[in-house]
């Protein structure tokens, strides 16, 4: 399975972390015309195509095959940021629905949570399996899964230099007052470095996957 960039259920600011301290946030101000908030905690999300799981019965993929959808929503993370080992945990709810409400049933579905590294490289990935229950009669039910994830402090804190070049006053004037400091290369590649990310989604296979990028 290939992970696309989040744009799904991105819990980037630390005020949205219950628990969450404000340790290593910068905050740069609109005097230099950019404002920008972050945070050595990870931010949580789902990405691109993952979030939701159709299974079907038999081979064919039409709307009458169908046996079970679920997806996952109500994603909420709680980080703590305490320890040089920053420790973030996430929570969802899945909610299912199948076709045929016949005896009561159980379907396990795998999801995994990874660590992603400036956008794009894998530190950590696990996968593990959530279970729903439908009693007989029923069409729908809710789950509850979590994740967590370790990060080094020191790996998701910017270095003192681009702290400081981010963070200076820029004053009316100054031949560099209306430069955004994110746009030089070495600042943007030291923020990339310092961004986590703790992404989780179900664990589909490339059918599964295309199924969803194609609907």
């Amino acid at each position: 399975m290939t992970l696309r960039k989040p744009t799904i259920t991105l819990l980037a600011a630390c005020t949205a972390l219950a628990g969450c301290s404000t340790t290593g946030d910068i905050v740069v101000e609109q005097g230099v015309g950019i404002t920008a908030l972050r945070t050595v905690c990870p931010a949580v999300g789902i990405p691109d195509y993952t979030g939701d799981i159709t299974l079907f019965r038999g081979a064919a993929r039409t709307a009458d095959a169908i046996d079970v959808t679920a997806f996952m929503t109500n994603v909420r993370s709680t980080c703590d940021d305490s320890s040089e080992r920053v420790y973030a945990n996430a929570t969802f709810e899945v909610i299912a629905t199948r076709t045929d409400a016949a005896g009561a049933r159980s379907v396990e579905l795998p999801y995994f949570s990874t660590v992603l590294r400036g956008g794009s490289a894998v530190v950590s990935k696990r996968v593990g399996t959530i279970r729903l229950d439908f009693a007989e009669g029923q069409t729908r039910t809710i789950a509850q899964g979590q994740a967590g994830a370790f990060v080094q402090k020191s790996e998701a804190s910017l270095p003192p230099d681009i702290r400081a070049r981010v963070t200076r006053e820029r004053k009316a004037g100054e031949a560099d007052a209306a430069l955004d400091p994110l746009a030089e290369p070495e600042v943007r590649a030291a923020l990339s470095r310092a961004t986590f990310e703790l992404l989780v989604g179900f664990q589909l296979s490339e059918d599964q996957l295309a199924y969803n990028a194609t609907r």
